[in-house]
């Protein structure tokens, strides 16, 4: 690999326009899954903040399971046995929800990596279940007509695990095979004094290349935190990635500043813009209503109508809805999980041709409701990091006056988050003589047969509802 990791650095020679499946996908699903879905206590960082005494996961580890020194991370690999994985269920799960591409987090943040690994032997096909759970869920989910994912966030394992308590597991250098060398506290930072050496380096790039090479995966997204790689390294994975050994129509996704513009698409945690963007971007979260990516002990989730509102209010301004929901240590989902997943998918096989293959219209939104930008930005994570508890992110409650615009071809979709209570669609954006004016010639409704009734004037389009609701949750208003 030394070799492969070239000195001159023209980031402009890696520059790649978003491919079109991509922008035409709309909607896709991952998963946290790991060793920290077996304590299933708070969140997905239990790894990090079992190790910080005083924390609550501190608390509870020792509690639970003993000191850091006799129980360490380690010793919960044997304990994720992941009996029910199956990763054809997975797949059909995706799809059954309506997502058009998705995959299994690769390694997450605890040098645990969830495919059959040459460059790292803690990789569950030598721990755990056994499996090589990212090489099936590309198989699986390729059966399915799904695009594929790679998601990356092992730049955080920089510092990861460095304790308070100087008994724990981690200093001891027979673990170093787990937890990696020991290195000064302060390197847990998310900007560190000391950023991470060639060695670091160099195996951060190995692992991704060697799940380039083996599985193919369509999109390859990465975490925050990955401006800390040494930007050499950072650009030998675009260049590979994207030459002529690499995948054809791929495309990485990143966060804040981590890759330059125009590398890939930018991605948002968390969080969605205020209005529309020129370029397509990518927001992931999660279904959990916790403030967790991971199962844990007494799981909530989001209802659907949330859901089918963050992801009209998101493909509205270009962008993409990557939707976490995480698995119990045994491989399988929670019921209610499932249950609001099918909602959407229900709602999508009824109105999907005003979310997938779409393109922005000349506005993206209309309404009473106010989206701000939102991001888990680096003050979050500075917080999440200090205290261990993540911040939560959350949109205002849409109503029946708010609605999103799409188009394709000669269609305008305009998507009411509500049903009017006086029984006429009021979309003002749409009014005689306004910038964004359209003629309306024919207006239906996805799952009503006849034609609706509508009157255009200075005021806006009127639109008369139909008798009955033919869905749940938003309603599509096909303009040609």
């Amino acid at each position: 690999m030394e070799n492969s990791v070239k000195k001159t650095i023209d980031w402009a020679a890696v520059q790649r326009p978003v491919p079109d499946w991509f922008r035409d996908a709309k909607f896709g699903l991952f998963f946290h899954w790991g060793p920290y879905c077996v304590p299933a206590y708070q969140n997905e960082w239990y790894s990090r903040n079992m190790y910080t005494k005083g924390l609550k996961q501190n608390l509870y580890h020792e509690k639970t399971y003993g000191s850091l020194h006799d129980f360490g991370y380690k010793d919960f690999y044997a304990m994720m046995k992941g009996e029910k994985f199956d990763a054809g269920e997975w797949a059909k799960l995706a799809r059954r929800a309506g997502a058009r591409y998705g995959g299994p987090v690769s390694e997450h943040a605890d040098n645990f990596s969830l495919w059959d690994s040459r460059v790292n032997p803690v990789n569950s096909v030598n721990y755990g279940p056994g499996r090589d759970v990212v090489g099936e869920c590309m198989d699986a989910f390729r059966r399915e007509g799904l695009r594929t994912l790679a998601t990356f966030h092992h730049q955080w394992l920089w510092g990861w695990f460095m304790s308070t308590d100087n008994e724990a597991d981690v200093y001891d250098p027979a673990n170093e095979i787990f937890y990696g060398p020991a290195l000064p506290l302060e390197t847990n930072r998310y900007l560190p004094y000391r950023y991470p050496d060639d060695r670091f380096c160099r195996i951060w790039l190995d692992k991704v290349l060697e799940v380039i090479d083996k599985y193919r995966p369509d999109a390859v997204y990465f975490d925050s935190r990955a401006c800390i790689i040494g930007e050499k390294y950072r650009y030998a994975l675009a260049e590979h990635y994207y030459g002529a050994e690499g995948v054809a129509d791929g495309i990485i996704t990143h966060k804040q500043e981590d890759f330059p513009a125009g590398v890939g698409a930018y991605d948002v945690e968390n969080g969605r813009f205020a209005g529309l963007q020129q370029f397509p971007w990518q927001s992931d979260d999660r279904l959990e209503d916790n403030v967790t990516w991971c199962m844990v002990q007494e799981p909530k989730y989001k209802p659907a109508r949330d859901m089918i509102h963050q992801l009209c209010d998101i493909v509205s301004k270009n962008g993409n809805l990557l939707l976490n929901v995480g698995p119990y240590a045994d491989g399988s989902f929670h019921p209610e999980a499932v249950r609001v997943l099918e909602e959407m998918g229900d709602w999508l096989a009824l109105n999907g041709e005003a979310v997938y293959g779409t393109r922005p219209f000349t506005v993206a939104a209309e309404g009473p409701t106010v989206v701000e930008d939102g991001d888990y930005d680096l003050g979050k994570l500075g917080q999440q990091l200090k205290n261990g508890d993540a911040a939560d992110v959350r949109s205002k409650a849409m109503t029946a006056e708010d609605f999103r615009f799409t188009t394709c071809g000669a269609c305008l979709y305009v998507i009411a988050m509500g049903w009017p209570e006086d029984g006429v669609f009021h979309i003002r954006t749409l009014r005689e003589g306004g910038s964004s004016y359209k003629r309306a010639g024919r207006v239906t409704m996805p799952g009503i047969d006849m034609p609706l009734e509508f009157h255009q004037d200075g005021a806006g389009l009127h639109v008369k509802a139909p008798g009955v609701r033919p869905c749940q949750y938003a309603y599509v208003l096909k303009i040609v």
